[in-house]
């Protein structure tokens, strides 16, 4: 055989190959739109809303989610699927806690599962450890925030997770401003004070206090460390109610205490093919089951994150590896 048909015949078999990637390609894509059709359209309610409600709490599934259902049926599916806003706040008047001093000490770390997902729950039992590390540049945007690992590591900690949200454009944020209204030992670091969110801090009796509030609130209320995000899921022994699914299935970061003082720090895995997630009302039903008085969300998905003993003792969704993030809650 000469060059040339050597030449034409390469040429023509890796046309064919192109032809063939792109009908197998075009055949998947149909077949996954269909699918998503069944699925978002089709007959069952509940698993439309749940799906949709997970497709909605992620950046690139909200593109996917709108490509079957207009803004206004999707604003629906959500008002139908989520949590009420509660106006209640921890009761803070109450007096701090006396732990045991042969207590003081323990750490517990449980695993958690459930029929869409694992996780970690971590219970520390003096809630007087439980301090807030912060990226002390977070006032500007040309340094990053940090890992998890790293706070925990600059403050000679045990333990830590992830704690408020932070400004994330695309999805591309690097954790260098914080969301909302950020305390640190009684100052307002960032946020106004008038400035209104889910608020989620200790005081000074080391009694977790979660609730909408002010920031000017949040201060007289004796808050020494605080974050922002939410939704708040228990407020004085009581579940705030749910409606529907109670939203979808994802990564979640949730912080609790219960009524003898221990701290509830729990990591829910997500979008795995071992752990789809949780949902709001999932992460209720764990913290009641560990007795939680007081819970709330911390920011979730590709955030969440979990350390001890300088290793990451969850399952993160990036495959690049946890986040950088303003503010994380440790251990000490």
């Amino acid at each position: 055989m000469t060059r040339k048909k050597i030449k034409a015949t390469i040429k023509r078999k890796s046309k064919q190959s192109i032809l063939i990637f792109l009908a197998v390609m075009i055949a998947f894509l149909i077949t996954a739109y269909i699918a998503a059709l069944i699925i978002l359209r089709g007959p069952s309610p509940t698993l439309s809303n749940l799906v949709t409600s997970t497709l909605m709490e992620t950046r690139r599934g909200k593109a996917v989610a709108h490509l079957f259902f207009s803004s206004n049926e999707i604003e629906e599916i959500l008002q139908k699927n989520t949590l009420y806003q509660t106006d209640e706040i921890t009761d803070y008047t109450t007096e701090g806690f006396d732990i045991p001093e042969s207590e003081k000490d323990n750490i517990q770390i449980i695993p958690i599962s459930g029929p869409t997902y694992k996780g970690t729950l971590m219970i520390i039992r003096d809630p007087s450890r439980i301090e807030l590390g912060v990226n002390v540049l977070m006032n500007t945007d040309s340094q990053k925030g940090f890992l998890v690992e790293e706070f925990v590591a600059s403050e000679n900690a045990i333990a830590g997770i992830n704690a408020g949200g932070f400004d994330d454009p695309g999805g591309k944020g690097d954790g260098s401003i914080p969301y909302g209204i950020v305390i640190k030992d009684g100052e307002l670091v960032t946020g106004k004070l008038d400035d209104y969110y889910s608020v989620i801090g200790f005081n000074d009796k080391n009694r977790l206090v979660v609730g909408n509030m002010t920031a000017e609130q949040a201060l007289s209320y004796n808050l020494k460390n605080a974050v922002s995000f939410g939704p708040v899921l228990i407020v004085n022994y009581e579940a705030v109610p749910i409606t529907g699914t109670g939203g979808g299935l994802n990564p979640r970061t949730v912080i609790g205490q219960r009524e003898d003082g221990a701290v509830l720090l729990l990591a829910i895995d997500g979008r795995q093919t071992t752990s789809l997630g949780a949902s709001y009302s999932d992460c209720i039903d764990i913290m009641m089951e560990y007795g939680a008085m007081n819970a709330a969300n911390l920011d979730g998905g590709s955030s969440t994150v979990m350390v001890y003993e300088g290793e990451i003792i969850n399952n993160v969704v990036s495959m690049n590896g946890d986040r950088r993030v303003p503010t994380a809650w440790i251990v000490k």
